[in-house]
């Protein structure tokens, strides 16, 4: 079966570990025609926005899509390029794995495999912003919480759970303070979690979850918080895994799906042939799954593991000695090697 996927190589670093994930994904086999879009510093020279509408199009279209790292232009009129994308498109699930891979230099523990589910169009983090004063000596941000929006998160990781044979929700939230927002979140969770009865379901508070995930990370599986919480939990989640470059993301509304790097786009690197390319990778990864080449997913995940346990092709975030790296290329070329060692096997 061949597919249509809209590619958006991004900012910066963004074209180069895009090209290195399109590599991989033709080591799997998999037949994509890849519609290429432009969005970022680069569509805001030619189109005067940094979004054009034949993205918005495109993904329409195709309802898939791989993304690089975007910068935000000054002046263009964006809060946040990728957040504007999400809420036009509706891609109301932010969905974060963070796996651990034996090789990665410095892991504070072995055998995490956590899952963030973020609510990704509400809360604070949405941006819904003013000064209160004329003399702009005070601000305020509104938090609106949704019934809509909250069921369709939580019963999101639910179904997941379900799926994918996880065991258990924990839904993270901040009621104890926040007692109609949080408050109206847990409610439903608790709802929801009803009609799950073969999925353990717990709540923690969001300050307490912090330190449970620096302490006891393997106790947890998929959580599901929130816009901003959710933001924040993942990258300390990233971190208990080695970093950003290991950061795969998926962005997943009705129909539609956008796979990315949960990284940025670091223009200090661009065309230096350094940064590492598996979160990218790992992204598309997770679209292969989505598509339905369950299979072929998988099999990178596991090149990637292996790739990183040889030790023999690692970018300097992922080894001890960095004068013993690789470059974005290298590890790129590895990681679609082994893919096809593993598919031919």
């Amino acid at each position: 079966m061949s597919y249509k996927v809209t590619l958006i190589p991004g900012d910066g670093i963004g074209p180069s570990i895009v090209e290195e994930a399109v590599k991989v994904v033709e080591a799997t086999g998999v037949e994509i025609e890849w519609e290429v879009r432009e969005a970022g510093e680069g569509a805001m020279e030619k189109h005067g926005t940094p979004l054009p509408e034949e993205v918005l199009e495109s993904i329409r279209r195709n309802k898939v899509a791989l993304k690089g790292p975007i910068t935000t232009p000054v002046g263009s009129g964006f809060r946040s390029v990728n957040v504007a994308l999400r809420k036009i498109l509706t891609l109301y699930a932010n969905l974060r794995p963070a796996i651990t891979f034996p090789g990665v230099h410095g892991l504070p523990f072995d055998n995490i495999d956590l899952v963030m589910v973020r609510e990704n169009t509400e809360g604070l983090y949405s941006g819904v912003e003013h000064f209160v004063d004329e003399d702009k000596t005070a601000a305020e941000s509104i938090k609106i919480i949704t019934r809509k929006a909250s069921e369709r998160i939580i019963r999101f990781a639910f179904e997941y759970a379900r799926k994918e044979k996880r065991r258990k929700v924990t839904l993270v939230h901040k009621a104890n303070i926040l007692k109609f927002t949080d408050g109206l979140f847990l409610e439903i969770g608790k709802e929801i979690s009803l009609q799950y009865p073969d999925v353990e379901f717990e709540d923690r508070i969001i300050d307490n979850m912090c330190m449970q995930l620096v302490k006891k990370p393997y106790l947890y599986d998929v959580i599901v918080t929130m816009n901003l919480y959710g933001d924040i939990l993942s990258d300390l989640c990233a971190g208990l895994v080695g970093g950003l470059g290991l950061a795969p993301s998926a962005n997943v509304g009705e129909g539609l799906a956008v796979f990315e790097p949960v990284h940025g786009s670091a223009p200090k690197y661009t065309g230096k042939n350094r940064v590492n390319p598996c979160a990218t990778i790992l992204s598309a990864a997770m679209m292969l799954k989505y598509l339905g080449e369950r299979e072929k997913g998988e099999a990178i995940y596991r090149a990637v593991g292996e790739v990183i346990s040889e030790g023999t092709s690692l970018t300097y975030d992922l080894i001890e000695n960095p004068d013993k790296s690789v470059g974005t290329r290298e590890i790129g070329t590895a990681v679609a090697r082994k893919v096809k060692e593993l598919l031919n096997a």
